[in-house]
């Protein structure tokens, strides 16, 4: 009986401890209700606040003009801020300034040590007066710390800031390499629609030049129409020159074959001795005899169109396409 009492006698004081110790939270947080609530006081922002200004939902915000001191260590440096966290994971946005003065705690006289603001390095604790400025940052007047602790922070720094460096520039050439990558696939995307366009060709220019009856000497007019082709051809690059030769129906089959290849080949000759184009230029001219007609041999309009030589200005779509 007394071992039950005993027990239910530390029963009864856990839970009057328990009942006792929410007694200052609850009080506390009506106390910061009221502050918060005062004229000229904002409160730290909470998520549906993060949406709407874009700043994270732990960040404080002051009020313009409102006195502040912050006590925390420094998590975040830019060129000309730093972002101070205290114990409660609130961070304040500190704004430094040609007046900020930057000191070690005073020793025995309070004087302290001036120091540049390259100083104030990540996971430095500080302590820093100021006045909110309008958009809700700390424009700090003091910043002051221990000369231990930024002993410390230097020694942190000098392990840490290497690796990261280090990681941003394996980040970096991981980027470049992906350029590369991009690149080469681009490239080879390229290279395979030119070479699968070896022999697709695009005409840029053509002629035709007509002869007479068993004839391959070529006329004044018809000259004239290659002294163009060829002047055309000479501004455009890698072009090729496809020379096809034909007869009418009238004669022998042999004779208007050779007669078809007679006049190709005067065309050749014509194109290379009077505007020097390079035999490498001109594919292999070829002769088809009484093939292919243009137009109705039954007529003599038919087979005047039929003694002809066709020229046609050829350029490979994939140069065409790496031109463009």
């Amino acid at each position: 009986m007394k071992y039950h009492i005993s027990a239910t006698s530390r029963l009864s004081r856990l839970v009057l401890v328990f009942l006792l110790s929410t007694v200052p939270v609850v009080v506390a947080q009506d106390l910061k209700d009221q502050h918060d609530s005062r004229p000229g006081v904002q409160t730290p922002n909470k998520a549906k606040d993060s949406e709407d200004t874009g700043v994270a939902a732990n960040t404080r915000m002051l009020a313009s003009g409102q006195k502040a001191k912050v006590k925390g260590s420094i998590v975040r440096r830019d060129p000309d801020t730093f972002t101070v966290r205290d114990d409660q994971n609130m961070e304040t946005i500190v704004l430094l300034t040609d007046r900020t003065s930057v000191k070690s705690k005073g020793g025995f006289f309070r004087t302290g040590t001036n120091y540049d603001v390259t100083s104030l390095l990540r996971g430095l604790p500080v302590e820093v007066e100021g006045m909110g400025n309008r958009d809700g940052q700390l424009v700090a007047d003091k910043v002051r710390f221990d000369k231990s602790d930024l002993k410390f922070a230097k020694l942190v720094d000098t392990r840490v800031t290497p690796v990261e460096e280090a990681n941003k520039r394996l980040s970096g050439q991981v980027d470049e390499l992906g350029e590369v990558s991009r690149a080469a696939r681009e490239e080879a995307g390229r290279a395979h629609d030119r070479i699968s366009s070896l022999d697709d060709y695009e005409v840029q220019g053509s002629a035709n030049v007509y002869f007479r009856t068993n004839s391959y000497v070529i006329s004044p007019d018809d000259r004239r129409a290659l002294d163009e082709l060829a002047s055309k051809a000479s501004s455009i690059k890698g072009y090729v020159i496809e020379i096809s030769g034909y007869a009418d129906s009238t004669g022998n089959v042999e004779r208007n074959r050779v007669l078809s290849q007679q006049r190709a080949d005067a065309v050749v000759r014509y194109l290379q001795e009077n505007h020097d184009i390079p035999l490498r230029r001109m594919v292999t001219p070829f002769g088809y005899g009484q093939l292919r007609p243009a137009a109705d041999n039954g007529t003599a309009e038919g087979r005047r169109q039929n003694r002809r030589v066709e020229v046609k200005i050829l350029v490979n779509r994939g140069i065409s396409a790496s031109r463009g």
